[in-house]
């Protein structure tokens, strides 16, 4: 069986500036929805923050961003970034990004212990992918 094709669309490396301020911007308001106790906001923007640490990424080291629907394909791309941790920094992203669908869909209260978890794997990768792109640090 052949593998999926990924899509994927290119865009210019310097764009990855507008998917990091994303990024940065969900995040923050990550932090603010944990200390108001807002569960669901935390999953949403955890998701977001995700997504848009991603696109930096890829758009950065590949010139390229994800344009399936499937947002989890992405983390094929991201294991291609010549970079320490990308293995773990993907599986991470897989994670985060199997709860969307919890958070925003399912007939189910997201709550602590789930925004708590999101929440710390979100931290980890929102700081790896800072880590390794010129910008905010």
């Amino acid at each position: 069986m052949t593998p999926k094709k990924m899509k994927t669309v290119a865009v210019e490396k310097s764009d990855y500036k507008v998917y990091l301020k994303k990024a940065k911007d969900l995040y923050d308001i990550t932090q603010t929805a944990k200390e108001t106790r807002n569960w669901t906001a935390v999953g949403l923007n955890a998701v977001h923050c995700t997504i848009s640490c991603c696109d930096a990424l890829l758009t950065f080291y590949l010139g390229v961003r994800s344009s399936g629907e499937d947002h989890i394909q992405a983390a094929d791309l991201i294991s291609r970034i010549p970079k320490d941790n990308v293995k773990s920094a993907a599986s991470s992203f897989k994670r985060i990004i199997a709860k969307k669908n919890l958070v925003a869909y399912e007939n189910r209260e997201f709550c602590k212990g789930d925004a708590e978890d999101i929440f710390k794997i979100t931290g980890r990768f929102y700081d790896w992918t800072t880590s390794i792109l010129p910008g905010l640090r």
